[in-house]
């Protein structure tokens, strides 16, 4: 690290846990973030300002007034236009240093693969269950640890999925693709805008750690918050030996 960077990144140096190997692990690591919305936009936010090196947002999605209440990665000025380049702006203002990567799609098949595979760590901040299973199973094939947020009304969750651990579970295990799930949406639910905040923080927190080694990460964990309340609960989510996703795991 240069005198700048040493400067810029102190507080963290400061920290046993971090120093300046967890520092310059930050900056050589690439995070891929799935959505650049309510969960996306504080966790990427973090991240940068975190000092990871290079981070790839995808959002095949525009900026829309409607975002703008919880959305904090994204101005009134950038209303409809693409939500990864907002972001990859603000972003910028924020931490020039950081390489960011707009991706205006959503992805899926071959280029989530692709993304998966050259991520150091993915955070799922997407909106709906065909793209959560989706980046699951790419975690998986690719043993790369996957940090998962969702947030409607008041109620958060926070879990992480890490497939290099073999007592791990992932996604599936714990939201079986195949049973019926209720798809809710902020567009119809609402959701408290420091929600979101709160649940993409925590992300982003989890991301870190994952990357620079340190403390113990939620694999085997699922955090929910109600946000009426301000309470935390823990769950402990074991691995389903019959997922079809992650049983072929060693």
């Amino acid at each position: 690290m240069n005198d700048q960077e040493l400067l810029r990144y102190s507080r963290h140096i400061l920290l046993p846990q971090i120093g300046i190997e967890g520092q310059e692990r930050l900056l050589g690591a690439r995070a891929l973030i799935i959505g650049a919305g309510g969960l996306g936009s504080p966790a990427a936010l973090y991240l940068a300002s975190a000092g990871i090196g290079t981070l790839v947002l995808a959002d095949g999605d525009t900026v829309d007034l409607t975002n703008l209440q919880r959305q904090i990665l994204h101005r009134t000025a950038a209303i409809g236009q693409p939500k990864a380049a907002s972001g990859a702006a603000t972003l910028a203002a924020i931490n020039s240093e950081c390489r960011v990567i707009p991706l205006q799609e959503r992805l899926a098949g071959e280029r989530l693969a692709e993304e998966v595979a050259a991520a150091d760590v993915v955070l799922d901040c997407s909106d709906n269950f065909a793209t959560r299973h989706a980046v699951n199973r790419a975690c998986v094939a690719h043993g790369k640890p996957l940090v998962s947020g969702a947030a409607i009304r008041f109620d958060g969750q926070v879990a992480v999925f890490d497939s290099r651990k073999t007592d791990a579970p992932c996604y599936h295990c714990l939201f079986p693709e195949a049973e019926d799930v209720e798809e809710v949406r902020c567009a119809t639910m609402g959701v408290f805008a420091p929600l979101v905040g709160i649940i993409g923080a925590t992300q982003a927190a989890e991301a870190l750690k994952l990357v620079i080694g340190c403390g113990e990460s939620l694999a085997g964990r699922l955090l929910l918050l109600d946000g009426l309340a301000m309470e935390w609960r823990g769950i402990t989510v074991p691995r389903d030996p019959a997922c079809p996703v992650c049983r072929g795991r060693t």
